[in-house]
């Protein structure tokens, strides 16, 4: 190995550049690629029965396991499988129905072509990404997929940089084109990632974080300023709902609502603990149907600059109360 050399920034940006306009180009080849061949193994794969097992040794396989993620995650379900482990009893993973996807570069790497008579007796369609046309894997594959590069973005043209790129791309073009097809929703995307934000921000429902029963700041509509303030404190909302005897919501008191009437006993208003609430409240309360999802109130107090909102049921009664705090403690925000 050489001596180490120093780079001047200049040599840094132009070897970038240059490794991203050969990874760029590489792509953009791909484009004449999306033919016949590709269209049906697009249709293979979404008539599968079973799972698309892909598997990839090297740096084609961690494309591999990436490009089996994208696929369960956006609809068709998929595995990666280690061919290396597959000669030692994960052979075992494949089943009849499965079809099977294979990622490498030479299309000759020893491990995945030793797998080629397995897969061909269990009548698994087999779909190849190689990036060489003529390989023993392109051969045999009942979808050969061409995903060539005509060099590397390496100086040396030997480590793995825009071949991989190529083969991640096509991956998503595939796994994409199967989405659309299966008219797959942002409502299946979520269920399919609960845990992350998109999946909160799709399923989570008011219902699931609302203060509900005797957690609701509410009080009636005879109480008085006293009263609301003592019940709004105790319940730690920053507000509270007055109410009639159905529970119909006939306002809302804040703190906003709190500090408007003491500016106003400072310039004369005659107001006193005693005052009803009613005289203070704000009327035109903003609420949000129990069953509507949390981001519709992410949305809404938003756009109203407001902090809280009451909820209600299908017969317009109050059943619940939530604030800006418990969006963000849900992670909707």
């Amino acid at each position: 190995m050489d001596t180490e050399r120093p780079m001047n920034t200049h040599a840094i940006r132009e070897l970038a550049r240059g490794v991203l306009e050969t990874e760029a180009q590489a792509i953009r080849q791909l484009l004449e690629r999306i033919d016949n061949h590709f269209i049906a193994a697009c249709q293979c794969l979404l008539a599968c029965e079973g799972r698309v097992v892909v598997t990839g040794i090297g740096k084609s396989g961690h494309i591999a396991r990436k490009v089996a993620a994208t696929l369960a995650s956006t609809g068709t379900p998929a595995f990666y499988m280690h061919p290396a482990e597959a000669h030692h009893g994960d052979m075992g993973m494949i089943a009849q129905g499965d079809v099977v996807m294979a990622f490498s570069n030479s299309g000759n790497t020893a491990e995945i072509t030793q797998l080629l008579p397995l897969i061909k007796r269990m009548a698994c369609p087999l779909v190849a990404l190689t990036g060489n046309p003529q390989s023993l894997l392109a051969r045999e594959a009942n979808y050969p997929i061409n995903v060539g590069v005509a060099k590397e973005a390496c100086p040396l043209d030997l480590a793995p940089t825009a071949s991989t790129t190529a083969a991640l791309a096509m991956g998503d073009a595939i796994a994409v084109a199967l989405l659309e097809s299966r008219g797959f929703t942002r409502e299946d995307f979520a269920r399919s990632h609960p845990g992350g934000r998109l999946g909160k921000r799709l399923l989570l429902r008011i219902h699931d974080i609302m203060h509900s029963g005797a957690a609701i700041p509410c009080v009636n509509q005879t109480a008085t300023i006293a009263e609301a303030i003592v019940e709004m404190t105790q319940k730690r909302l920053g507000m509270c709902a007055v109410v009639d005897e159905q529970q119909q919501v006939l306002g809302v008191f804040t703190d906003g609502d709190l500090r408007r009437s003491l500016d106003d006993m400072f310039h004369g208003q005659s107001y006193s603990a005693q005052t009803p609430v009613c005289d203070i409240m704000t009327r035109d309360a903003k609420t949000i149907h129990i069953d509507a999802l949390a981001a519709e109130a992410v949305e809404l107090m938003q756009r109203h600059k407001i902090q809280g909102l009451l909820v209600l049921n299908h017969e317009q009664r109050l059943v619940g109360a939530l604030n800006f705090h418990d969006l963000l403690q849900s992670g909707v925000v």
